[in-house]
């Protein structure tokens, strides 16, 4: 599936990402904690980022993320490929 991924201290890049649980974890380095930000968008993180001190990634409604983080699309309990719209209006302009 078509995402967005977000490692600490560089630039978000969309990625092809098998939709498998496995596939998942390995990329955010651990289990997956899910964070809804709109009713087809969530954003996956490492569950266990902050206690194991990964470093600063964002910060989200007021929440610091840690660690890798994947932005990615939602159709009813299902994780699926982003909106190519959304993934323009997230990157905005990376061409620095």
């Amino acid at each position: 599936m078509k995402i967005i991924m977000k490692k600490p201290g560089e630039k978000p890049e969309v990625i092809e990402i098998e939709n498998k649980l496995s596939a998942l974890q390995e990329a955010v380095g651990g289990y997956i904690e899910v964070l809804p930000i709109a009713e087809d968008i969530c954003v996956l993180c490492n569950e266990e980022g902050k206690l194991l001190g990964l470093p600063h990634n964002i910060v989200l409604c007021g929440d610091i993320l840690v660690g890798t983080i994947l932005i990615v699309g939602v159709a009813g309990e299902e994780f699926c490929d982003l909106p190519d719209f959304m993934i323009t209006l997230l990157m905005g302009d990376n061409d620095d």
